[in-house]
């Protein structure tokens, strides 16, 4: 017998149903109008993406509780809850979903050849990332086996190994669509290869 011990479950879903596409539209004409005005007017936000996001803008080292700031974004926050509950549901952990808070809310906005390199979200219990525009040929986000430094003398898997056997999982974001996984779990954006701006909202979730 052999089973899958230990999975990394990763969590991707449109945000609202197909009903209310034409309300989808209009949250994220106005969540890029927004982010793109922060971009231009955050000289804080600048300074520190010039630093550590070189080439784009982010908000997470200035305004990074956008759904305190906005009414647009606390939106988004309500529907990224629903998600969350039913995503901690599927990890059978043992709180009240309602226990896990919006902690941080902030703004990506990557530009054609920029990318963010493998991290982590410390301290925090689910994290995600909502994308507000994908132009064709834009960056997916990479996940990488989080058993990685214990595989030692481990051969590599073979090219079209099982997703479950892989070393690491890209997935393709499309706009109006929220990925989900534990903090813990490395991840990276890759080299944006598109010819327009990739737009994102990050967030993390914190137990209290």
């Amino acid at each position: 017998m052999i089973q899958p011990l230990f999975p990394t479950f990763i969590y991707s879903a449109p945000l609202t149903s197909a009903q209310a596409v034409p309300s989808l539209k209009q949250l994220n004409k106005e969540l890029k109008e927004e982010s793109l005005k922060f971009s231009e007017i955050d000289e804080a936000g600048q300074l520190w993406s010039k630093k550590n996001y070189k080439g784009g803008y982010t908000s997470y080292g200035s305004i990074s509780q956008l759904h305190k700031v906005s009414t647009t974004f606390e939106l988004l926050e309500k529907e990224i809850n629903k998600h969350v509950r039913k995503y901690v549901k599927h990890l059978e952990m043992d709180i009240n979903p309602k226990e896990l808070k919006m902690s941080s809310c902030w703004i990506n906005v990557m530009p054609p050849q920029v990318h963010h390199s493998m991290h982590i979200h410390p301290l925090s219990v689910i994290s995600g990332t909502y994308y507000v525009q994908t132009p064709k040929g834009c960056s997916a986000i990479k996940f990488e086996d989080p058993r990685m430094e214990a595989f030692m003398a481990s051969p590599p898997r073979k090219h079209d190994a099982k997703i479950h056997n892989q070393r690491f999982h890209s997935i393709e974001p499309t706009a109006g669509q929220i990925v989900l996984f534990e903090s813990w779990t490395r991840h990276e954006v890759p080299r944006n290869e598109a010819k327009k701006e990739r737009i994102s909202i990050s967030f993390n979730y914190d137990w209290v």
